[in-house]
């Protein structure tokens, strides 16, 4: 069969394609109908993880799962937004790495509101002029975000999913060449994940804090002898060029962001719940605290402690762990856990990030 046979073929099924999409938007839309009158969320994170997942274990290749995921992250936030528009908050400008992890999320069809800091996320959400927020929680290099901690204690939101994004960092600049940068702009967490790379290539630069490193990348779009670490996405929103590609000192930097939303999730199987917890100053508390976890067999992911700002040297434990909290064992502990710690909140339950 020759070149232009194969082609034809391909027009065909992309026809067959395009039938279906549409045929599926239809459906979409009369699901959005019995939603709306029914009163249920448009978001239902348990219903799409349940659908990539089926999508998943059906298949055959040769696209590899990623790009299963993705195709069909941008399918669902087609329909999701067929029934009506769905707003998410990020912490902005445009450009950020909270802004490409909310875009991968959510898909192209969604709003993106950027709001000025991650305060302002939880306000968006809260007010209901967003469906929900993105925001970082921790780095892999540079460790947990204090301000969404935070905002955890002090909001009723929950938390209803979780996104992980590799961080790449580039020296975009319109300079000619690395010797003429004077000035390097960027957001002081971007600073720190590429410190090294910037001591050896420009020790001679001054470094310059920016509130984020999108405004970073529009402050160096200005000057020619500027440059700022920033992301491809940053760049090509402010057409600035990559100096340099990748300079962030450890190839495997990841940062972890939070979905936060009003309402829960559901139950899909494979699920984490996140939790606070203060407690007494005593020996041995703590232990005891996770003691029923152990007994359970509930695998913990993550344990950070942050002080409460009420009194000196009380603080607050954040936990994640595998578990739903509507499943029978995980109430059994969470009951053991609230009669053995002074104040329990449970942020969330939501489908494991795979």
């Amino acid at each position: 069969m020759g070149l232009d046979e194969w082609r034809a073929r391909i027009d065909e099924i992309d026809r067959q394609l395009l039938r279906l999409l549409n045929q599926r938007a239809e459906l979409s839309l009369e699901i959005g109908r019995a939603k709306q009158e029914s009163g249920e969320p448009i978001l239902v994170p348990e219903r799409e993880q349940e659908i990539l997942d089926e999508l998943a274990r059906l298949n055959p290749g040769p696209l590899p799962p990623g790009a299963i995921r993705s195709i069909w992250s941008e399918v669902l936030s087609a329909s999701r937004c067929l029934q009506r528009p769905f707003r998410v908050a990020y912490l902005g400008p445009q450009g950020t790495n909270t802004h490409l992890a909310a875009l991968r999320h959510f898909g192209s069809s969604a709003e993106f509101v950027p709001a000025r800091g991650i305060p302002e996320v939880f306000e968006e959400v809260e007010r209901g002029r967003t469906d929900v927020g993105v925001v970082p929680i921790e780095n892999s290099s540079e460790g947990v975000v204090n301000h969404t901690l935070d905002g955890l204690i002090d909001s009723e939101l929950l938390i209803c999913g979780e996104a992980s994004l590799e961080i790449h960092h580039n020296l975009l600049s319109r300079a000619a060449d690395l010797g003429d940068v004077k000035r390097v702009f960027s957001h002081p967490q971007a600073l720190a994940q590429c410190r090294g790379w910037l001591s050896r290539y420009l020790p001679d630069a001054e470094v310059v804090e920016m509130p984020s490193t999108s405004i970073a990348a529009e402050q160096a779009s200005l000057d020619a002898a500027a440059a700022a670490v920033a992301s491809e996405l940053a760049g090509q929103l402010y057409r600035i060029p990559a100096l340099r590609e990748r300079i962030e000192d450890y190839s495997n930097n990841v940062t972890r962001f939070l979905v936060i939303g009003r309402r829960a999730a559901g139950r899909t199987g494979r699920d984490k719940t996140s939790i606070l917890f203060s407690i007494r100053d005593e020996v041995g508390t703590l232990y005891r605290i996770l003691e029923p976890f152990a007994t359970a067999r509930l695998s913990l992911t993550k344990i950070e402690s942050r002080p409460t700002r009420r009194r000196p040297w009380e603080y607050v434990f954040f936990v994640d762990f595998e578990g739903h909290r509507d499943d029978p064992l995980t109430q059994g502990v969470l009951a053991a856990v609230r009669e053995r710690c002074l104040f329990l909140k449970v942020l969330g339950s939501y489908p494991v990030l795979l």
